[in-house]
């Protein structure tokens, strides 16, 4: 059952979210507040009734997970961090986008307690997200009860939808029936040219139908009242029907704002002291105080995550009876978390590499074999190239609508969407993902390659067919300078197996 808090308890935290949201941004003289005022709303009800989590344990297995895509309006997930009660001080929310801080521009995975991944270019976070889910079905159907519950929310922009990267991976969500993934769209109208009319019509509604999504229009995304309703009905249709659930939640952007509400100014510039102190006064707050945080919106979270912590305490016995009935399971989960290795690993590939001189595609897949026998963590797929790049494991199942159990993952014709959903399902933990095609098409998926080397992932990209005698595909099949592209990407280690076949594929990545 959801907790009931008062109305004048709400109000008083949505406005405190506001108010160290275009604090910290003022102090800063940079930033994006109005995305943060305009979510506020939302962000509450996900933090203090939905999201099963732990401030004290960020790394418990048995979380949901939160992703804002929308990674300009950082301020709105350090606030709720701060206010959950994440190791993030006050300290950290005044020194926002300084540097040293732990609360730069855009939030950043391995840096601040709480991020779940580092959504920096539009669509990433939305990709991760399906990523997320996805690693959470296929760990599901491998170990059960422990990520049975697990689910992931996702708050998506405007910029976000537009960014082709999120069609991908959204299609691929809606394909695998991800009953475990809400998307919440921040329908405000507002981009940084203007209202978002200027470039975009379409019905965001009627695209994520076509995708297999449930879908939800929510009319006001401030009306506390309508947004419960909105995620009780989608979780409610998930029990019945495998569809991720995507909900268009109308909002305002810097909202509470007496002259900027609804303004392409409240997106990404300071409000000014000015209507900084008009925009206190209209919530009550006093205009010379900054990262104000009212005690009793202290104790509302502290209440919060003290029943977090029994929830996890709740988990954890049942966690511990799953482990003692399923002794077995559990040691190969452990083994999967931490992504074990046999340390003769080397050794046995030397074994199984074949003597006969062959293509390094063919070759790979000898090899690819012997690590998917002894490293279970190792799950991908290509981007419907699996017959060309040699990357199908052999004995293991497809993984499709409704089958999780499977190692070989069918992408489609999506490349830039298989690299975020890849680093989503690294994210998850325990998987090592893997995701391959021709070298060329390196440069259709390049940002999430390098987010990977950002994220420092262990994701594998394979690459074949990259040899400058492709003549017969014609220029747009040669890669050139791909090779050396890729090689310029801090933290991506660039592994090249040659054969003494010029004309076939050279690199593996």
């Amino acid at each position: 059952m959801l907790r009931d808090y008062d109305p004048k308890q709400i109000q008083l935290a949505v406005n405190t979210i506001k108010g160290l949201s275009i604090d910290a941004v003022e102090k800063a003289a940079s930033g994006h507040p109005g995305t943060p005022m305009g979510l506020a709303d939302i962000a509450f009800e996900l933090f203090a009734r939905y999201m099963r989590h732990d401030p004290r344990d960020p790394a418990w297995i048995g979380r949901d997970r939160f992703v804002l895509s929308c990674g300009h309006a950082s301020m709105l997930l350090y606030s709720m961090l701060h206010l959950s009660g994440y190791d993030l001080p006050l300290a950290e929310i005044e020194n926002f986008r300084q540097w040293g801080s732990k609360t730069p521009g855009h939030p950043e995975h391995g840096l601040t307690a709480g991020v779940e991944t580092t959504t920096g270019p539009l669509g990433q976070g939305v990709g991760n997200a399906v990523g997320l889910a996805l690693g959470l079905k296929l760990k599901t159907a491998r170990f059960g009860e422990p990520f049975a519950a697990s689910r992931v929310y996702c708050l998506a922009s405007d910029g976000d939808l537009m960014e082709g990267v999120s069609g991908e991976a959204s299609s691929i969500a809606g394909h695998l029936g991800l009953d475990n993934l809400i998307v919440i769209y921040d329908d405000n109208h507002i981009s940084i040219e203007g209202d978002t009319a200027l470039a975009y019509s379409e019905d965001a509604c009627k695209r994520y139908e076509a995708y297999g999504w449930f879908v939800q229009w929510l009319d006001d995304g401030h009306d506390h009242a309508k947004i419960r309703a909105a995620i009780d009905k989608a979780i409610a249709h998930q029990a019945t029907k495998a569809q991720p659930c995507f909900i268009r939640a109308r909002t305002h952007i810097g909202n509470g704002a007496p002259h900027k509400h609804d303004t392409k100014e409240a997106h990404g510039e300071p409000l000014g002291k000015d209507e900084v102190a008009a925009t206190k006064k209209l919530m009550g707050f006093d205009a010379e105080k900054s990262f104000v945080v009212p005690a009793e919106v202290y104790a509302l979270f502290r209440e919060r995550a003290a029943e977090l912590a029994k929830d996890h305490e709740t988990w954890n016995a049942g966690y511990e009876a799953w482990r003692k009935a399923n002794g077995a399971l559990a040691a190969q989960l452990d083994a999967f978390e931490k992504r074990a290795v046999p340390a003769n690993l080397y050794d046995e590939l030397l074994k199984a590499l074949p003597e006969k001189e062959d293509a390094t595609r063919n070759l790979s897949n000898a090899l690819e074999q012997v690590v998917a026998r002894l490293v279970p963590s190792l799950i991908g797929g290509s981007a419907d190239l699996a017959p060309s790049t040699k990357t199908i494991i052999k004995d293991a199942p497809s993984i499709g609508p409704g089958k999780f159990a499977g190692r070989n993952m069918h992408f489609g014709i999506r490349e830039h969407g298989m690299g975020a959903v890849c680093n989503g399902l690294a994210l998850t933990g325990g998987i090592i993902p893997f995701g391959s095609t021709f070298l060329i098409f390196s440069d259709y998926m390049r940002p999430s390659v390098r987010l990977s080397a950002i994220l420092e992932q262990q994701c594998l990209w394979i690459y074949t067919h990259d040899s400058i005698f492709l003549g017969e595909d014609g220029p747009t099949h040669q890669s050139i300078e791909q090779l050396w592209a890729l090689r310029l990407i801090p933290h991506l280690y660039v592994c090249l197996l040659y054969t003494s076949d010029a004309a076939d594929d050279l690199t593996r990545v």
